[in-house]
């Protein structure tokens, strides 16, 4: 399957608006309308959703959701380039896609919400990892989407699924692991972008889930910024940032002190962000 509609293959649009891929931005094109829908339908069903896209580029994703049934497409595109080649999408799809020219980093994602809604996007390296902590940081939680489905480099793939004792797991992990249910769909070889990126990309599906409300995300973050920053170390040592009394803190959780942060469950975490919010009243 070459084509999954109607309109030009997205080389010929490519070369047609002169997008070339900007590496400032953090630009890889996905050219291939076979991968783009693989990518569309690890999303799920997608009728009677609104989808929101951040960084089409020019439009191949775009035109896999909407071929596969998306009620709605929002797309977030800070590159003015495209635009051209977005509205002949808008234009095929009558109705169902709405481009905002905007920085990702900006936009109040949780007002564009339109009933069910899924973000799923091929995310600008650049920006990926901070666009995904705020989206796993909303409040009140579960948040306003039902899913995440998005593309990132394969290291910070693994450190959104990663688990104790895995090389990867870090802050990202207790975050994710904390608030959703996360997997790596897919991968895709480096040779499937225009340019190729130095490495292998993942696609990851997220799936929020239900959480204890008397954790604060912020306490969470300091936790686990102290733990890891210094990972090596045991925490008793790593931890003495935190401003609290460690033997307190440590013995309301069943610590020793002696542990090192790579071996600590995110339930530990969890516990150490409540009562480091509790002994500072």
């Amino acid at each position: 399957m070459s084509q999954i509609d109607g309109l030009p293959p997205l080389r010929e649009v490519i070369a047609e608006h002169d997008l070339r891929a900007k590496k400032e931005l953090g630009q890889n094109f996905l050219l291939d309308l076979n991968l783009t829908a693989r990518i569309a339908r690890s999303a799920g069903d997608l009728t009677d959703v609104t989808v929101i896209e951040v960084g089409p580029g020019p439009g191949g994703l775009t035109r896999a959701l909407l071929a596969a049934g998306a009620k709605k497409v929002i797309a977030i595109e800070r590159d003015e380039r495209t635009l051209p080649a977005l509205a002949q999408i808008a234009e095929a799809y009558r109705g169902r896609l709405e481009v905002i020219s905007a920085d990702a980093l900006e936009v109040d994602y949780g007002a564009l919400a339109e009933g069910r809604t899924k973000i799923v996007a091929n995310l600008p390296y650049n920006i990926a990892t901070p666009l995904l902590t705020g989206w796993l940081s909303q409040e009140p939680w579960p948040a306003w989407f039902e899913s995440l489905t998005l593309m990132f480099q394969r290291e910070v793939a693994e450190r959104i699924v990663a688990t104790p004792e895995d090389k990867a797991y870090g802050r990202l992990g207790v975050l994710s692991g904390w608030r959703a249910d996360a997997r790596i769909a897919m991968n895709v070889d480096r040779n499937a972008f225009t340019p190729p990126p130095k490495v292998t990309s993942s696609v990851v599906h997220i799936v929020p889930k239900p959480v204890e409300s008397d954790v604060p995300v912020r306490a969470l973050e300091e936790v686990t910024r102290h733990a890891f920053g210094q990972r090596r170390k045991m925490i008793r040592q790593s931890m003495k940032g935190l401003g609290v009394p460690l033997e307190a803190l440590f013995a309301a959780v069943g610590l020793k002190g002696d542990e090192r942060a790579e071996t600590l469950p995110v339930s530990t975490y969890i516990a150490l962000a409540r009562d480091v919010a509790r002994l500072r009243g």
